[in-house]
């Protein structure tokens, strides 16, 4: 038996990456349709920046941001009530075995680049990055 060889063990294989670009593209397009039931998802403008598998692609992350704010813990929690609906129809969208458990968590990545960028325009760090540029 062929033994799988991966330089990273612990990064995704290129199946979980291409299954969840799958479900990131199904999940985009239901929450731009926005035919919810529930109120709280009604009017939701979500976006989903991220969708990490498991290595068995029964479980996906979905990571989401609001239009240029956070997501409220309301539309969170509508999420969690609404798995089920988003699970069958990510089913309808994307062939697999089996339909994954949908997870929900906000995406802070953008808080993080901000985060960076406030530090890097510091005094401190701009004189630093000033100094390897010249290079002294």
């Amino acid at each position: 038996m062929a033994k799988r060889h991966q330089d990273n063990p612990g990064a995704p294989s290129q199946r979980q990456l291409r299954v969840a670009e799958e479900v990131r593209h199904a999940l985009a397009a239901i929450f731009e349709r926005g035919d919810f039931r529930d109120p709280d998802l009604a009017n939701a403008r979500i976006t989903v920046t991220e969708v990490r598998a498991s290595p068995d692609l029964r479980h996906m992350t979905a990571f989401i941001s609001g239009l240029g704010k956070d997501v409220p813990p309301e539309q969170f929690a509508a999420l969690r009530r609404a798995s089920a609906f988003l699970r069958g129809q990510v089913a309808k969208n994307v062939r697999l075995k089996f339909a994954p458990d949908l997870h929900f968590q906000p995406d802070s990545a953008l808080d993080y680049a901000m985060k960076i960028d406030v530090l890097m325009r510091q005094p401190k760090v701009a004189q630093d990055l000033a100094k390897d540029d010249t290079g002294e």
